[in-house]
């Protein structure tokens, strides 16, 4: 999760008390700034919540790559676990927690694919390592030994030793748009603050809503 890649997002950075913001990409965007100045490292890590076959819920840390009026992007092998759990059901959770600001913002919604060509811009801005990486790994599959996936990364970099390397098939990713926002903050004595943001639709005006700790 050390990968580096700048974020882009087309919103200004709004300051003063957060329980007054009005919209909350504004708000996000102006705490995701902060916390990109103060967080020691992976700023835009969060939590990806999902359910499998049998409802279980399942949740696991994952990489936030560019936010905008449109949702959340993140980028994933599309057969593994949480891939396939977002083939059978495109509605998901996020949970960002920045504890140098002791601060948390939670996100859920609806779910869709990229468009190829966003999966393939963004897939070509990784290190060549990290696109080797993508075809050798099968991931979430059982994985008889380390030494049987470095031999997947050996001959994925013989395939592969000159040119670029293409996108596999099997790797894209998902935009969450979110239906639900909620922006937490801490406070002395678990007094904290909570407010949240929530529309029946994407695209659908916010309704704001301060909520008890």
């Amino acid at each position: 999760m050390s990968e580096s890649v700048p974020i882009q997002h087309r919103n200004g950075l709004t300051t003063g008390d957060f329980t007054e913001a009005e919209e909350p990409l504004r708000l996000f965007a102006a705490w995701f700034e902060e916390a990109r100045r103060s967080e020691p490292a992976d700023a835009n890590a969060m939590t990806l919540a999902t359910v499998d076959a049998e409802g279980l819920p399942n949740a696991r840390m994952v990489l936030l790559k560019g936010f905008d009026e449109k949702g959340f992007v993140f980028y994933t092998n599309l057969d593994s676990q949480k891939g396939r759990e977002l083939g059978r059901n495109s509605r998901a959770a996020l949970v960002f927690h920045w504890k140098s600001l002791s601060r948390q913002v939670r996100l859920r919604g609806p779910l869709d694919r990229v468009t190829d060509a966003e999966a393939d811009a963004y897939f070509a801005t990784r290190p060549r390592l990290a696109q080797i990486g993508a075809w050798a790994s099968k991931q979430s599959s059982p994985l008889e030994s380390r030494m049987a996936f470095e031999k997947a990364v050996a001959f994925a970099m013989a395939k592969y030793a000159v040119g670029t390397v293409p996108r596999p098939p099997n790797w894209s990713g998902y935009r969450l748009n979110p239906l639900v926002i909620e922006f937490w903050h801490d406070r002395p004595y678990r007094l904290h603050d909570r407010i949240e943001f929530r529309r029946g639709r994407p695209g659908a005006p916010w309704r704001k809503t301060r909520l008890y700790p």
